[in-house]
């Protein structure tokens, strides 16, 4: 037997090497790998809470669509669609919004960081989060769920959301989720300052290699890429903070151990490690940002293996919001009819 798995990715402008090596390349190992059954959502009602214009949210969840079927997802083997066009992950988040204690919520580090000073005039959706996100694994009585150091707090969440219903209702009706443990990701740091994360927000393209970039210029931001006038190419983050990202980003794209790579240039130059780093990268991404380009150029194609997406996505779901209407006494549409 396969095991479900189930993961999403908010709809957002600039996903960059560290989204592919971090996320979306492992999303495509899973689908490749023969024992998941995988499940992709690309989460538009979370993105929501920030309140993005309509017509960047569209044009987001088009590119996000775009990037992971240009990495590699084949909506064939895996579910992929948009969290909007599924409404059941919204009438579960209601119910089980109705067996959270707000307490639980209170703990949650995330809505503090990102409410930060303002948390009165923080949104309701931004809260409650960690609901919807329980509600989207749970719809699909999801096993496994990948999850990074951020999410971790959140996956135990909707842990005990299952089992707070299961208890209420004298149900087994929810698996508890486990976390999928993945090899560790490379660390991606930015171009311009190895001691920081490389991010969309930084106010400098020249910092990150977008997944829309061409040859060209994924060339140019190497050859650009801060270094120093050490002879030599070896990983001490701490003293060479840049070159460890560079000799990083090389390992995770050629997918060899870092002690590897570490040898093979440890008496190269920075010029002649650069010009190798940048034959390697443009091989890996300058494809994947050339078939973006044709697909965000074809959106009825895009809409099309969208709703395909969201058509077996409802499938697995409804059923189980039906069951889980059944277990509250719902009734009508759904819910569970009284016989006479």
């Amino acid at each position: 037997m396969t095991a479900r798995v189930f993961s999403g990715i908010q709809p957002t402008h600039g996903l960059h090497l560290g989204n592919y090596l971090g996320a979306i390349r492992q999303w495509v190992r899973l689908q490749d790998d023969g024992r998941y059954e995988c499940i992709y959502c690309i989460v538009d009602q979370h993105a929501l809470t920030t309140l993005q214009k309509r017509e960047d949210m569209r044009a987001h969840t088009y590119e996000v669509a775009a990037a992971l079927l240009a990495c590699g997802i084949d909506p064939e083997r895996a579910i992929l669609f948009v969290q909007s066009q599924v409404p059941e992950h919204a009438m579960l988040h209601w119910v089980l919004g109705c067996v959270t204690p707000l307490g639980w919520l209170n703990r949650m580090v995330q809505f503090k960081e990102k409410a930060g000073k303002d948390r009165e005039g923080a949104p309701l959706g931004l809260y409650a989060y960690p609901v919807l996100q329980a509600a989207d694994i749970l719809a699909y009585k999801a096993v496994l769920v990948p999850v990074g150091e951020d999410q971790k707090q959140h996956l135990e969440l909707a842990r005990d959301i299952a089992g707070a219903f299961n208890r209420k209702f004298g149900t087994d009706l929810f698996p508890l989720p486990e976390p999928l443990i993945l090899p560790e990701a490379a660390r991606i740091m930015s171009l311009r300052d190895g001691t920081r994360k490389m991010s969309k927000s930084d106010a400098s393209d020249m910092s990150r290699i977008n997944l829309t970039d061409d040859a060209d210029t994924i060339a140019l931001k190497i050859r650009r890429a801060k270094s120093d006038s050490t002879l030599g190419i070896w990983y001490d983050p701490e003293t060479r903070p840049e070159a460890s990202n560079l000799l990083t980003i090389y390992a995770a794209l050629a997918e060899r151990p870092r002690s590897e790579v570490e040898e093979e240039f440890r008496s190269a130059s920075f010029s002649a490690f650069k010009a190798r780093l940048t034959e390697l990268a443009v091989t890996k991404l300058a494809p994947i940002s050339a078939r973006m380009r044709e697909l965000l150029a074809d959106r009825p194609m895009l809409d099309r293996v969208l709703a395909r997406g969201a058509e077996r996505a409802r499938a697995i779901a409804r059923p189980v919001v039906e069951e889980v209407y059944g277990a509250v006494g719902f009734l009508g549409a759904g819910g569970e009819r009284e016989r006479s």
